[in-house]
């Protein structure tokens, strides 16, 4: 069953870490220049490569821009320099505004990429608190939590998925993931029923052990202390035996 949560749990993963075109474009204002401008442009028509070099001189030049910060932050994304990508994100993060809970949930996804489960989990929580709407931050930080092994905490998320989207084209997969872990629930609750019935059986199996064991070195003592009280007998006698 847990081959099969992984398949399931992989089926999930391209929507939500699929690069540039899953990233919607930044709203935050800022003061777009020329530099700025020509990167935009680039980045939208995928070519990162190309437009890096016109953000990264307009986050120089205005390092305020969360625009362009965004944008400079996705380019490295794309590119897999996800370590540039991490560090221009933690920068913009304290003067997101509005668009803190993207960019955190980016943080998640990078981090997520990099195979840091827990810093990626930190951050689809803090991009929940930002915005308790944004499903798509319930969902990444479920399949986070499967991945980390914590069932329990990830169907709560995927069930707060699917009230937030209840038609998104993902909801048979997931129904099927939470269907899967309520098996797992229900199949450790068996393991932990027959792990107590084991305990018990052994239990009662050494107090009969145990039981029996000392009843056995009762009876030896017993017996010794009857001999030795026939020995006392005999040896106090100070008559004669007389044969008749």
């Amino acid at each position: 069953m847990k081959f099969l949560t992984v398949l399931v749990l992989a089926s999930l993963w391209p929507v939500c870490f699929s690069g540039a075109q899953e990233t919607e474009t930044p709203k935050v204002p800022g003061s777009p220049g020329p530099d700025f401008t020509a990167g935009e442009e680039l980045f939208v028509r995928n070519k990162p490569a190309e437009a890096l070099p016109y953000l990264e001189k307009a986050f120089v030049t205005d390092q305020s821009n969360v625009n362009a910060a965004l944008y400079l932050a996705m380019c490295y994304e794309q590119l897999d320099r996800l370590d540039e990508a991490i560090t221009i994100y933690r920068r913009i993060l304290p003067l997101g505004g509005a668009e803190s809970a993207r960019i955190a949930f980016n943080l998640g996804n990078v981090y997520y990429r990099k195979g840091s489960a827990s810093s990626a989990e930190q951050f689809y929580t803090q991009a929940i608190r930002s915005d308790p709407s944004y499903a798509s931050a319930y969902l990444n930080r479920a399949n986070t939590r499967i991945k980390t092994g914590a069932l329990r905490d990830a169907l709560p998320d995927y069930e707060r998925y699917l009230s937030l989207e209840p038609g998104s084209p993902k909801r048979p997969q997931i129904e099927q993931l939470v269907a899967l872990i309520q098996e797992e629930f229900a199949a450790e609750e068996i393991r932990r029923l027959m792990a107590e019935e084991a305990a018990r059986a052994e239990a009662e199996r050494r107090q009969r052990l145990m039981d029996e064991v000392s009843a056995s070195l009762q009876a030896q003592a017993d017996e010794a202390e009857g001999v030795s009280a026939s020995a006392e007998d005999i040896s106090g006698y100070e008559g004669e035996f007389e044969l008749e």
